[in-house]
């Protein structure tokens, strides 16, 4: 199952994709560039950076040949050449940006992620840096057959949707839904604490339910603790808070936040299995604040 392709026109940003290396197992954008914004950022669409993340399956080649076709837009590592950028973009998110990067009449930032670092944080959630931003409609502008790279996407949204579940209480809307999942990968950044605006998570969502509606549908309707009325736009939650339903959510997140909530619960030196901890937390009355903590 390939993600949905949101709709609107994608021609200027394939025309930006057609100056780069073309061997790409995913390229989106994503941002105020692509999806309108509410707040003090709205109606000045045309004039935001273009934000891009580029997949590729071999980091060192396809620097390479960006560098040939692209050497302007690196820093003074172009020097140093294509092993030592990829060598670069490992550290961290395991992302290389190279931005504000003049592009048909427009300024572009676009960051280079190997397919095998973006499954890992898509599966595990390791930073949540680029699996976050997947986590919100992005323009999806090419995706090869990679039937691991989709699964791994598919999952993604529904580790989201969980997770999501556990933090809301039992009843909820749909926009509730989206801005919790919108809301996820800025829990850790601190950015939202200092200097930014606080109120991005609303900005993000309320323009763009449509959006997240067309990212989210499918996996909504298949499951079994809501009822979602699609054709209302309405959605019926109804969460299971026990002990048992809360467990069974908690075994579904993924591998690096299991490990982040069991680091919070389990006083060092224990050593106790993580399905244990995690069963203690289930039965916590503050079980979605210690998953909002992880």
């Amino acid at each position: 199952m390939a993600l949905p392709v949101l709709s609107s026109s994608g021609v200027k940003f394939r025309r930006v994709l057609a100056h780069f290396p073309q061997e790409l197992s995913l390229a989106f954008a994503y941002g105020s560039g692509v999806f309108r914004q509410a707040g003090a950022s709205a109606g000045h669409g045309e004039n935001n950076m273009l934000d891009f993340v580029f997949a590729v399956d071999d980091s060192v080649t396809w620097h390479m040949m960006n560098l040939l076709k692209n050497r302007s837009h690196y820093s003074f590592l172009k020097v140093f050449g294509p092993k030592h950028i990829s060598s670069v973009q490992s550290y961290g998110a395991g992302i290389y940006y190279n931005t504000l990067v003049p592009c048909n009449g427009r300024v572009i930032k676009y960051g280079v992620i190997s397919t095998d670092t973006l499954i890992d944080d898509l599966l595990h959630w390791k930073t949540l840096y680029v699996a976050g931003r997947l986590q919100k409609p992005v323009k999806i502008l090419t995706q090869n057959e990679n039937s691991k790279l989709q699964a791994a996407l598919v999952s993604n949204l529904k580790s989201a949707v969980t997770a999501a579940f556990l933090m809301l209480p039992e009843s909820f809307s749909e926009e509730d839904l989206y801005m919790q999942i919108a809301g996820l990968s800025y829990s850790g950044d601190f950015r939202m604490v200092i200097g930014e605006d606080r109120s991005k998570v609303q900005n993000i969502v309320k323009p763009n339910v449509p959006h997240f509606q067309k990212l989210y549908s499918n996996i909504l309707q298949d499951c079994p603790q809501v009822v979602y009325k699609h054709h209302l736009g309405r959605l019926e939650a109804s969460i299971d808070k026990s002990p048992e339903g809360q467990f069974t959510q908690l075994m579904a997140l993924p591998r690096t936040l299991q490990q982040r909530i069991t680091s919070l619960v389990d006083p060092p030196g224990k050593n106790r299995d993580v399905e244990e901890i995690l069963l203690q937390v289930a039965h916590d009355p503050d079980c979605g604040f210690v998953v909002h903590q992880g």
